[in-house]
């Protein structure tokens, strides 16, 4: 199946980003999965302030994963993702139905920037 998985990390540092997405992508493909697409969104202002690790952000630096992978993975990947300090908020949807007509529709993540 087809999963796309969108995080929030605190601003700051581009090299915690990168830590944390290397280590969901690790995750992935030791299970044998396939990442399809890795998009850097840059710094965002959050919808409202978000308590995490006894802070308070208004911004986060956000990132979309795409990958195809089993349940189990995704799982695994979204519960590693939620119990890292350093990301304020993951979460990820199924894309799909899981057939090669239906996932040829999905393309690039669009986003434009609001900066």
């Amino acid at each position: 199946m087809l999963y796309e998985t969108i995080g929030i990390v605190r601003p700051g540092s581009l090299s915690e980003v990168k830590e944390i997405v290397l280590t969901a992508g690790q995750l992935i493909l030791r299970q044998g999965g396939v990442i399809r697409d890795i998009s850097n969104w840059g710094i965002f202002h959050l919808p409202r302030a978000v308590s995490r690790s006894q802070m308070r952000y208004t911004k986060g630096h956000y990132f979309v994963l795409r990958y195809d992978a089993g349940i189990a993975t995704h799982q695994d990947v979204t519960k590693t993702l939620r119990v890292d300090p350093r990301v304020i908020r993951a979460g990820g949807v199924k894309l799909g139905d899981g057939k090669l007509e239906t996932l040829s529709k999905f393309g690039a993540v669009q986003w434009k920037n609001m900066e």
